[in-house]
């Protein structure tokens, strides 16, 4: 064929088809979730066990305690003229000496009487600041000296009321020398480790104490045994209205001290004289509530006193002091919340 003529079109030739996307292949199936395995059962708790008990104290701990108890309350009670704080004081001190090193504790005896001044002390400071809003006059907590008292003392004339009523107008240190020298001739030393002071200035305290006291201790005697007839004398007489047999047995100066504290009915104020006192302790003696109680002679701060009880417990107290024949001061015990002293050991 010539090399001039022009060749035809070819014709297009069809693009092949794109093959087809082949199918996604199917998603595999989920395996199947296993049951998770149940969870062991929670062991049971241990029973508790017991706390161990606290091992004995040693026999001689408590025996060199028991040994100085009486001392310790007698102590306390003469710096507070309390006895329910005075027996509080002597528990702390019990805790206090058998949880204490004791390993360099040479006098048991001196330890015992230092720990117990200065927690008494503490205490004094508190009771200071309530006794002056105290309702009415303050009287010591009366306390009973007799074989079956619940609180005994280590002798009974160191508990007198009188003294009592001059200690409260020391100061809390004057009163504490007093005490530990005064009445229970404890060494200086002794007296200077309880309260911390150097032996000089506590020989200036003690004379100045000592002689506060002897200018204010009255010279009157707490009614004794030789006064029991008389006082049953004077009892009958009250309770009786025999207004001269009460004016027979009492003092031109008589005072009438009434402590009730606010709680119970009782006078205010000292009542003096004896036609006053007397017509009180008649209107007193006949009031009806007197009727129920059962008075009985106990021996109240080492002296002859009597104790009204109701039911077996005692509600009220009375003591005296005479001068020669004739009753000076009569004192009243009726503020409920201060009659602890008057406890008896139960049979």
């Amino acid at each position: 064929m010539p090399d001039d003529v022009a060749a035809g079109p070819r014709p297009e030739v069809a693009e092949p088809p794109e093959p087809p996307e082949p199918p996604e292949p199917p998603e595999p199936p989920e395996p199947a979730e296993r049951p998770e395995p149940p969870e062991p059962p929670e062991p049971p708790e241990p029973a508790e066990r017991p706390e161990p008990p606290e091992p004995p104290e040693p026999p001689e701990l408590a025996d060199l305690f028991e040994a100085n108890r009486r001392l310790l309350f007698t102590v306390a009670y003469e710096l507070l003229g309390a006895a329910a704080d005075a027996e509080d004081v002597v528990q702390e001190v019990w805790l206090r000496w058998s949880a204490a090193d004791r390993s360099d504790v040479v006098e048991p005896r001196a330890y015992l009487v230092r720990i117990t001044t200065r927690l008494a002390l503490n205490r004094l400071r508190a009771l200071r600041r309530a006794r002056e809003t105290y309702v009415g006059p303050w009287l010591p907590d009366p306390l009973l000296t007799s074989p079956d008292a619940a609180h005994p003392v280590e002798r009974a004339e160191e508990v007198s009321l009188a003294l009592l009523v001059v200690l409260e107008t020391l100061s809390p240190l004057e009163r504490a020398v007093f005490v530990l020298r005064e009445v229970f001739d404890l060494p200086y030393q002794e007296i200077a480790e309880a309260l911390d002071r150097d032996v000089p200035a506590l020989r200036q305290t003690a004379h100045r104490a000592r002689e506060h006291v002897r200018a204010r201790r009255p010279r009157y005697t707490p009614a004794g045994s030789q006064h029991a007839e008389a006082t049953e004398r004077f009892l009958t007489a009250c309770f009786t209205g025999d207004l001269a047999g009460v004016l027979a047995a009492l003092a031109p100066e008589v005072e009438l001290v009434t402590d009730g504290g606010g709680v119970v009915r009782a006078a205010r104020r000292i009542i003096r004289g004896a036609d006053k006192v007397s017509r009180a302790l008649i209107a007193f003696a006949g009031d009806s509530t007197m009727a129920h109680l059962e008075w009985v002679p106990v021996e109240i701060n080492g002296a002859l006193g009597t104790m009204a009880l109701l039911d077996g417990v005692p509600t009220m107290a009375t003591a005296a002091e005479y001068d020669g024949d004739r009753l000076v001061r009569i004192m009243v015990f009726r503020n409920p919340t201060r009659l602890a002293g008057l406890d008896r050991v139960r049979p």
